[in-house]
């Protein structure tokens, strides 16, 4: 995906801009923006503060984390069940019923 050359804080002042009662196509124009973009950036961030957005960075980097270590988790049970069976020993009745 592209990156933006826009930063969270700048869409949002660009938002603040449109709210405060300049029409959209004027802002648009000063900033350089399409008046698509400018829509897609208030259904996604209208509404927002500046720190709100620094707060959803921070809770996506957070929520990105958690599900690496559930993926890898996830990968150790599974090999941890393939090795076991191999071995042939008998899987608790709790991990034969998830799959393991």
């Amino acid at each position: 995906m592209k990156k933006s050359k826009f930063s969270e804080e700048q869409v949002v002042r660009i938002l603040q801009e449109a709210a405060s009662g300049k029409p959209v196509r004027e802002v648009c124009t000063a900033h350089g923006v399409s008046e698509a973009t400018f829509y897609v950036w208030r259904r996604k961030y209208g509404g927002m503060e500046t720190q709100d957005v620094k707060r959803l960075r921070d809770l996506e980097a957070e929520n990105a984390a958690l599900k690496r270590i559930v993926a890898d988790q996830a990968l150790v049970i599974d090999a941890t069940g393939k090795l076991l069976r191999k071995n042939g020993v008998a899987l608790p009745t709790a991990a034969r019923e998830r799959g393991y």
